[in-house]
């Protein structure tokens, strides 16, 4: 398709293309306003960019804008597509864009023009009798705009600022072909489905109350399932070679002067004062660390040392921006920090990209790799930045792994290589990071004795493997769909006797089943077996068990597979083993 870009020129790009996409969806978002002037000429148009998936536009409607329009606005829109509409680009000045939109009545552009830079070359869209300020790019006509859906409406303060405008935004999606577009829609409806804020309140396993917007609180069985991935972190840690520690949640303000994080980070931490002193809630495990490495002298045999923690964090993120487990004020940080020698370098970060890797595949997620560089925002010397940078690149380029460079992303003391997962739905979620920082040993004056019997600087990788457990645990939600693989269960089993007469039987059965590992719950409620079946499904139960008079003569259980139904009869020993040995 042919793209107007935003210097003028006009370029060949494909919708698989970042410019492309961006292109198709801008210029869908000008379809949707020159539909919503046709049909309501008095909005007011403020801003429509593209987005990730679609687009969006604001608008000042002089009425209560709702979802019920949106089919109205499609219409509008299919018309203007048919109308093959071409785009017309043209460079104006400063005045003549003031004009023309204080005479069209269109305000919010009048102030974003006034916004703009003097001497900055000004460009207008054009299509139709609609034309838009607009840097680009653009398609060159509406024609090529197949299919699109309006999807949804709500509320925007013109820039996001609360004193300023209510506005309306509509958002929606565009795709150059309807199967396209009808195969993202219902990706977006299975997504609702495993959505898991309905999931975890169904399954029982966490709450966000009024009392603590973003503060998650952990049910019986979410602490089952949180627990379980502790343990397995513990134990891959433990054959690892890490030893864990656990610092304070807070801690003196001059500690995160020391380590950078007040100068980069204090608005997004929470501070009180104990004893006429300034201290602040750990935002991150690292300074604590930095401290337990200097509680004695350290020699080149003590090196690499490995620590991890699970520390708890807390963040202060904005209210809109809370979201379930994923996005949240408080959660636990799988951290480790190791320290090491120069040399060991290339060894240490290809180990934890292999650890990673184990962890990621245990969960079956395929993931992609991305070396993020020096930000604007750093510290450190142009050397010490580029000897980081090149370590990093080297390991991966050492274990044979593709990356792409995200450039200017790391962290304000060192470059990065982030894991970014791909769940059993086709989304991305960035989990797993790799930091190299040679700034926090030099704030905190660490030191290890050399083999030369000199003091040295040890250099020091900042690493999660799971990043957030809550986040993490919401990602899982949403990947299985609730229904977790045997050993992640926080029920294995639900035993189901068929009538309160078979209750002690049923008891039986349990016992055994707890005393060989296994997480086992008894539903004795007074109903029917069907029901305690539908029950169980919607539990989201890997095994159920149904106990009755045949059962109790033969000293055995009729087993259901979740996904499978009935699969026969057999001892209660033999059940057990089936139950441990399914992972």
């Amino acid at each position: 398709m042919k793209v107007s870009m935003k210097d003028g020129s006009v370029q060949d790009l494909a919708f698989t293309d970042e410019v492309g996409q961006e292109a198709f969806r801008h210029t869908t978002s000008h379809i949707l306003a020159q539909a919503v002037k046709r049909l309501w000429p008095d909005t007011k148009c403020a801003i429509g960019p593209a987005i990730k998936d679609g687009f969006y536009y604001d608008f000042e409607f002089s009425f209560p804008f709702t979802t019920e329009h949106l089919a109205d606005v499609e219409k509008e829109m299919k018309k203007i597509v048919k109308e093959a509409l071409p785009l017309e680009r043209s460079a104006v000045s400063r005045e003549e864009a003031l004009k023309l939109m204080e005479d069209r009545g269109e305000p919010y552009k009048v102030e974003l023009i006034e916004e703009l830079p003097e001497g900055e070359e000004i460009s207008l869209y054009k299509q139709g009798e609609f034309v838009d300020l607009c840097a680009g790019p653009h398609v060159s006509n509406t024609s090529v705009v197949k299919a699109f859906k309006l999807q949804s409406v709500a509320g925007a303060y013109w820039h996001g600022d609360e004193h300023n405008q209510m506005l309306t935004r509509i958002y929606g999606t565009s795709f150059p072909k309807a199967a396209e577009l009808d195969e993202y829609l219902a990706k977006i409806e299975e997504a609702k489905k495993r959505d898991h804020r309905k999931l975890g309140k169904e399954l029982g396993l966490f709450a966000i109350m009024e009392e603590g917007p973003g503060f998650p609180f952990f049910l019986p069985k979410g602490m089952v399932l949180k627990n379980l991935l502790i343990d397995y972190w513990r134990k891959l840690h433990t054959r690892e070679g890490y030893v864990e520690i656990s610092t304070p949640i807070i801690l003196s303000r001059h500690l995160w002067e020391n380590s950078g994080h007040w100068d980069h980070y204090k608005d997004n931490m929470y501070t009180t004062v104990i004893d006429d002193e300034d201290y602040a809630v750990k935002p991150m495990n690292c300074p604590g660390g930095m401290l337990v490495y200097k509680v004695e002298p350290r020699s080149y045999k003590d090196l690499p040392m490995r620590v991890g923690e699970l520390g708890l964090v807390h963040r202060h993120e904005k209210s809109g921006q809370l979201h379930g487990l994923m996005r949240v004020r408080c959660f636990t940080q799988d951290d480790a920090h190791i320290f090491m020698t120069e040399d060991q370098v290339q060894d240490e970060i290809k180990g934890v990209a292999r650890l990673i890797d184990e962890v990621y595949s245990k969960f079956g997620f395929k993931y992609h790799v991305e070396l993020s560089t020096r930000p604007e925002d750093s510290m450190g010397t142009d050397e010490e930045w580029e000897m980081a940078t090149n370590a990093l690149r080297g390991a991966l380029e050492s274990l044979g792994l593709n990356y792409v460079v995200n450039e200017g992303d790391g962290a304000f003391y060192g470059p990065k290589i982030d894991f970014h997962l791909e769940d059993s739905i086709g989304r991305t979620w960035q989990c797993g990071t790799i930091q190299l920082d040679f700034q926090m040993p030099q704030r905190f004056d660490l030191e290890y004795t050399g083999a030369d019997g000199e003091k040295h600087r040890p250099i020091m990788i900042h690493r999660v493997a799971f990043g957030s457990i809550e986040r993490f645990i919401g990602i899982l939600i949403e990947h299985y769909a609730g229904k977790f693989p045997v050993w992640l269960s926080p029920v294995q089993v639900k035993i189901l006797p068929v009538s309160e007469k078979f209750a002690d039987y049923a008891e039986k059965v349990s016992d055994a089943l707890k005393a060989a590992g296994v997480r086992v719950e008894t539903d004795d409620r007074s109903e029917k077996l069907g029901y305690k079946i539908r029950s169980a499904q919607m539990e989201k139960v890997p095994y159920m068990l149904i106990v009755g008079e045949k059962e109790v003569e033969g000293e055995c259980v009729s087993v259901r597979r979740r996904d499978e139904g009935d699969i026969g009869s057999m001892s209660v020993g033999e059940f057990a083993k089936l139950v441990l040995e399914d992972k």
